[in-house]
């Protein structure tokens, strides 16, 4: 097969894969994410064998839409941000320091391609609405992780490759769509200058926001990145791709916002677990490229691995929008067109199914109060947080002068999912400038904050004139990160603490990002709405949700007149003259590198050590003991303990907490008793690379029920041999001393949320063999297997509360190392307290042979080390 051919971009030639001339006519039919996989291993790998079974499986998928066959995928690059790349690095270090004992040269373990680290997870909003709030809360950050980010100065000095980018910076992925993307990469590889699709993979499950502009990338576990760093494949089954139709267009009043999550409302319906989507059809041309990333970020809460968008001129404007020099633009062009990756709006290729969504249905709206998928009116909030609450009512105070039931405790705009769209700032600014002219202000009681994704964002809402109209209602820019969004909301005002504390009100977070799940925004919040950067500033102006706020008052002007939605809501016309006046293709090169050029960063010292120096006092940095060559494999025939059975939804937040770490907390007692501030503990996330905090942090989310006895705070289960009550590890620990299996019970959706791979790292700190679940998002499927974890679906029907488990219940499970396979049937004996058993038969969530050899290996480290090792004793 003649897999290669020239093209020549602005006087260059560069040598590529012929992807027409390869695949033929078949090419047209392929949804363009199969177009680009199928280059991918053209260009990467040198087995005949393979590419032509990999070309057999595609053929065979046109006509059914669906394999069984695996393929390799080589992304090009990694993106990780602080707070998974803690750990990580935590792992990496630990793995040199295995070699270097071992008699090993640990300074030849490095990336194999290229890795970008933002710093974007650990930035809190402890001051807000004041003119020096984005200092000061730089500053908490820089004194609450200089431990860590002098940890990541040693990797990003002593890993090859490895790029670290300081606080400042914005968030990962909003630098990825700004900066670091080519869409058409090139590089010099065997004498000649290739010229091949921009991929990549990252470690946080909103990756898949950069294929708004044509990049094929998605999330995956912390512990699958540290595979791909280090020279191994993805492997995935050749994949099912959902086709989204759009059709129609946005009605005016709409943003890309309600579109996103009416998306999400709709394929949240049906079953994407381990499925990509693309979107095509005639209503695709209608959207910006910052419309598609706001789409294409929600990819983790529709549940899926991807939201691509294939390359086309809106692409091409964005990259003019963003200072790509003209050649590049050029290239992607030539590129796209040559290769069939251009995307035409009346191409229909085939696809695993196919759903029709009319962009004019997205109207003004919220999610929430507890999923992001649950889209509602504006005007069924009131209902929706009285479902939610299981209160008889909710109360108004009758003064208004102090925070009532439904009361907007936080109201923020924040996330790489909006603010990464100019147009969805600016109108926000637009709504500001005139509330600010009618003198409206949010209540005293409303903590605000504007997190943007990129320091280019101060530049341009200034150029047209917002920003100081933002700033005057309580919307400053706090600093650049990820912010409320991930949890980091810093303290609630003291009305509010009072009226919870006194009232026994229920507050609510308003917020413009991605996920609302109960206490993740804060843990003393359990109700949240997810709504455009321009209804968060309505919403907090109104200083409740206990309204229609389309319909009722916001607020009185400054001469007494009642103010509505519709006073303050911008015109078409007005936003598309903001957008004109505010964009300057400069700002991003002059912003990043002034970001880039942190003084407070090039200040940190750091180890310039191969072997990096442990400190066995530290409470942020600890050498995790799952980092081994020689783990025991956890398959095999065995009786084991249920340690806790949980219920649906069981989220990577409820598994593994990033908030505040409370003082009266497992987390917080070991670090008080080694002499940390109990009154400043700093927040789970930024604690990630010290195992012994997160463990005691696991599933102590005050809405988790461990169903063996729903009496049991959360974190807590009971040791069965002694009837003793016990925090989780405590339990794990005394099991292990006698010798005790353990396994963990869960419902459907079982690790949604996240990429956070400590949620599996926890699981295998307590030393469980197998989670058996109805059903695994998968990230956190991909996770547990990398921890040697098996993870198993209970048979259709069978649930945890079906299952009635009683603490005394033991669960048998029969999966010989030598005997496993993807998706094979697991025998499983529910052994009752009375002796009486149940057979039940699971099936092994492995999707690929090397997944299999991760289990049988004791995990993804030890089968890393132990290939490093007999490539370095050749």
């Amino acid at each position: 097969m003649n897999r290669t051919a020239e093209l020549i971009s602005s006087n260059q030639t560069y040598r590529i894969i012929d992807l027409p001339a390869a695949v033929g006519p078949d090419l047209e039919r392929l949804p363009w994410i199969q177009r680009i996989l199928l280059e991918n291993i053209l260009r990467k790998s040198t087995d005949e064998v393979t590419v032509a079974a990999v070309f057999d499986a595609m053929k065979a998928w046109l006509q059914t839409g669906g394999s069984e066959a695996e393929m390799e995928f080589y992304p090009g690059r990694i993106l990780m941000h602080d707070t998974t790349c803690g750990p990580a690095l935590s792992d990496i270090a630990a793995m040199r320091s295995v070699l270097d004992e071992e008699g090993f040269d640990a300074a030849k373990l490095n990336p194999v391609l290229p890795v970008d680290v933002s710093t974007d997870h650990s930035l809190p909003v402890d001051f807000f609405a004041t003119p020096d709030a984005m200092e000061k809360n730089m500053a908490n950050e820089m004194r609450r992780n200089a431990e860590r980010y002098r940890f990541t100065k040693w990797a990003s000095s002593t890993l090859k490759g490895l790029r670290a980018h300081p606080p400042g910076t914005g968030i990962m992925h909003t630098i990825n769509l700004e900066r670091l993307a080519t869409v058409v990469s090139a590089k010099e590889e065997g004498g000649a200058l290739w010229a091949y699709p921009d991929t990549l993979i990252g470690t946080d499950s909103h990756t898949p926001m950069i294929n708004g502009i044509g990049v094929l990338a998605w999330g995956v576990g912390g512990l699958e990145a540290e595979s791909v760093m280090f020279g191994m494949p993805v492997m995935l089954r050749i994949p099912d791709v959902i086709g989204v139709r759009l059709t129609g267009c946005l009605q005016v009043g709409a943003t890309a916002t309600d579109l996103a999550l009416l998306i999400t409302q709709r394929l949240r319906k049906i079953n994407l677990a381990d499925k990509f989507v693309e979107y095509f059809g005639p209503g695709v041309a209608q959207l910006s490229a910052g419309a598609r990333a706001c789409i294409a970020n929600m990819a983790p809460e529709y549940g899926s691995n991807s939201g691509y968008f294939p390359i086309d001129g809106h692409t091409l404007d964005y990259l003019r929008q963003t200072g790509r020099c003209d050649a590049q633009i050029r290239l992607v062009e030539d590129y796209a067109k040559r290769q069939s990756l251009w995307f035409d709006p009346e191409a229909v290729p085939r696809y695993s199914d196919v759903i029709e969504i009319d962009m004019g249905e997205a109207t003004p709206c919220v999610a929430g109060p507890r999923r992001p998928q649950d889209r509602i009116p504006t005007s069924e909030t009131t209902a929706a947080l009285l479902a939610a609450s299981k209160r008889q009512e909710l109360r108004r105070f009758a003064d208004k002068k102090n925070p009532s039931d439904g009361a907007v405790a936080i109201a923020a705009i924040t996330s790489c999912t909006n603010t990464s769209d100019p147009e969805l700032l600016l109108t926000a600014g637009l709504l500001a400038k005139k509330a600010h002219a009618a003198g409206l202000l949010p209540p005293h009681w409303v903590k605000t904050s504007m997190a943007p994704g990129s320091p280019s964002a101060e530049r341009y809402l200034k150029r047209a004139g917002l920003l100081a109209d933002l700033e005057a209602v309580g919307f400053g820019i706090v600093g650049y990160g990820c912010t409320t969004c991930i949890g980091n909301s810093g303290a609630l005002t003291a009305p509010v603490i009072e009226a919870m504390q006194v009232q026994n009100i229920l507050p609510v977070v308003v917020l413009s990002g991605n996920r609302n799940f109960p206490g993740r925004v804060h843990p003393e919040l359990d109700a949240g709405f997810i709504t455009s950067p321009p209804l968060v500033i309505a919403y907090a102006l109104a200083g409740d949700v206990l309204r229609d706020i389309q319909k009722d008052p916001i607020g009185t002007s400054k001469d007494g007149k009642l103010i509505y939605l519709a006073d303050l809501w911008p015109t078409p016309e007005e936003i598309q003259a903001a957008l004109k006046q505010a964009i300057d293709p400069t700002d991003i090169a002059i912003a990043y590198d002034a970001a880039e050029a942190s003084e407070a960063w090039k200040k940190l010292e750091a180890p310039d050590t191969a072997v990096f120096p442990w400190d066995p006092k530290s409470t942020y940095i600890r050498r995790p003991p799952f980092a081994s060559a020689k783990l025991p494999t956890r398959l095999g025939q065995y009786r084991a303990n249920i340690l806790l059975a949980v219920g649906d939804d069981m989220t990577t937040d409820h598994i593994s907490p990033v908030g505040q770490i409370p003082a009266n907390s497992e987390a917080g007692r070991w670090l008080t008793e080694r002499g940390e501030n109990p009154d400043d503990l700093n927040v789970y996330a930024s604690r990630r690379s010290n195992w012994e905090v997160m463990l005691r942090g696991v599933f102590t989310n005050k809405s988790v029920v461990n169903f063996l006895d729903p009496t049991l705070a959360a974190g807590q289960t009971i040791h069965v041999p002694s009837g003793e009550r016990l925090f989780l590890h405590e339990a794990a620990n005394r099991y292990q001393q006698e010798g005790t299996s353990v396994v963990v019970v869960a419902g459907e959706r079982y690790g949604m949320g996240s990429s956070r791979d400590w949620a599996a790292k926890a699981v295998g700190l307590l030393n469980a063999r197998a989670v058996l679940a109805v059903s695994f998002e998968r990230i956190h499927r991909s996770n547990l297997i990398g921890m040697g974890v098996l993870p198993l679906r209970l048979p259709q029907g069978v649930t945890p509360q079906t299952l009635a488990l009683h603490l005394e219940d033991c669960i048998e499970v029969d999966v010989r190392p030598e005997d496993l396979k993807p998706r094979m049937a697991v025998p499983v004996r529910i052994v009752r307290r009375d002796g009486q058993i149940e057979h039940l038969t699971a099936t092994a969530a492995v999707e690929t042979s090397l997944e299999v050899a991760e289990l049988q290996a004791g995990g993804i480290i030890p089968y890393i080390l132990q290939n490093v090792m007999r490539n370095q004793a050749k």
